[in-house]
């Protein structure tokens, strides 16, 4: 009895033993990933009109920007999963005094701090399509904007988290800025190329860099984020739509039969009604012409 009683003991032991340096490799070599600098490009920036940053709001909100960083930009929890982690959108206005207009610039379009650490949950990836009258407008806009809330609490991520990191599941926004470089949206001609625009700045974000589609939006780090939503199609499904229909369904989220569309239907709600009428013209125009090619 006692013989069998120390054969478990060492057992258990034995297994805690693995399991604590399982740990420490994940969180070690996890921490490697988290710390390892890149050098950013220099950003080519131009005097944005007042006309850019009077709609820079409009266009932030149509990127996205509100949904994570909160109205007014202060800050605000984008998730917070008790197996992955949390991470919590800085206050902009806050973080802009302590940043030139190219530090800025790298991190939304390039990922990186101005440290040369590799943001993670930014957008970037998507944002590096950006163009440069456009980030300088919405650089500008930021800096004029009352920096009040307090900080966030960054990012925070826990062992399974760190895991996700290292097994590629939570990509280093450098490493997605390449990835959406190369795959780009289809060039179909000069008349579509607002269309094309807009499709690969906002789009892409949920129907992948080259609007193939693909897995639930943001299931890989966001177990809640889109819940119910199914794989986003391959944006060649806007063929079937014609202009009254299609801006139905970004105006209010539903489609022609009425089905909520999880998502989508959400983001319509809240984002997309500031699409301008000429906007979903030239977006539908080019999306027709990519699924009928």
């Amino acid at each position: 009895m006692r013989r069998a009683a120390r054969l478990l003991g060492i057992a258990l032991a034995g297994i805690a033993t693995v399991i604590l340096v399982a740990a420490g490799v994940i969180y070690f070599r996890s921490e490697r990933l988290l710390s390892e600098r890149y050098q950013s490009k220099a950003e080519r920036l131009v005097r944005p009109t007042a006309a850019a940053i009077a709609d820079a709001p409009r266009h932030a909100r149509l990127l996205g920007c509100l949904s994570c960083h909160g109205e007014g930009l202060g800050g605000n929890d984008v998730f917070d999963d008790p197996w992955i982690g949390e991470a919590n959108a800085p206050n902009l206005p806050r973080l802009l005094k302590q940043r030139t207009d190219q530090q800025v610039a790298a991190a939304i379009r390039q990922g990186i701090a101005p440290d040369g650490r590799p943001l993670l949950v930014m957008p970037s990836g998507l944002f590096s399509r950006l163009s440069d009258a456009d980030v300088s407008a919405l650089i500008a806009w930021m800096r004029s904007l009352p920096a009040d809330a307090p900080e966030s609490r960054g990012l925070n991520l826990t062992l399974l988290g760190r895991w996700m990191l290292l097994n590629g599941d939570l990509p280093r926004q450098p490493e997605l800025v390449a990835l959406y470089q190369r795959a780009q949206p289809p060039d179909l001609g000069p008349q579509h190329v607002r269309g094309r625009y807009i499709a690969a700045t906002v789009c892409a974000e949920c129907h992948s860099a080259d609007l193939r589609g693909g897995e639930r939006p943001h299931a890989d780090f966001n177990t809640k984020i889109g819940e119910g939503t199914p794989a986003s199609p391959d944006l060649d499904i806007v063929g079937a739509y014609d202009l009254a229909a299609f801006t139905k369904l970004l105006r209010t989220g539903k489609p022609p039969d009425g089905r909520d569309l999880g998502m989508m239907s959400e983001v319509a709600r809240d984002d997309f009604k500031e699409f301008t009428d000429d906007e979903i013209r030239v977006l539908h125009a080019y999306l027709e012409a990519r699924a009928h090619r």
